[in-house]
């Protein structure tokens, strides 16, 4: 299948079985089309970036919920004294214990949307160049 209109350039091998093809493999467009091997070696080390990528973006939204959830925690415990001090300063306590949920702000929701989406499209992209079946890419990936 040739996907260039040049008639000098070579055509884009596409293979949807395990391969191990290194020069005029084509990723995710024709316009990812390897023509030397030196592309192709920084095409793994992209791949092999693009994973560290994702899992530094999964650590940094774990991170941010802990840091939301450390906040709340700290929010309930001076709620919780501030409830104490009334009760012992002769205000009662009408109601009992209020349990407080947390709930994050619309502004903290979006940046949680925005790291989950992120991670998803990067994920994404990366099952994509796996389903190329290239061994050399799967291995990027892997590493």
């Amino acid at each position: 299948m040739h996907m260039s209109s040049s008639s000098n350039s070579s055509a884009c091998s596409v293979a949807m079985l395990w391969n191990w093809t290194t020069i005029d493999a084509c990723f995710l467009s024709s316009t990812w089309h390897i023509n030397t091997a030196g592309q192709f070696a920084v095409s793994c080390i992209a791949v092999a970036l693009l994973v560290v990528v994702l899992d530094f973006l999964r650590l940094l939204s774990k991170q941010y919920e802990e840091h939301l959830q450390r906040q709340f925690q700290r929010y309930v415990a001076a709620q919780t004294t501030s409830d104490r001090m009334q009760f012992f300063c002769g205000d009662s306590l009408e109601h009992g214990p209020t349990v407080l949920t947390f709930r994050a702000s619309p502004l903290q929701q979006l940046a949680r949307a925005l790291l989950h989406t992120l991670q998803f499209g990067l994920a994404y992209i990366i099952m994509l160049i796996a389903m190329y079946y290239n061994g050399y890419m799967i291995i990027s990936i892997f590493l």
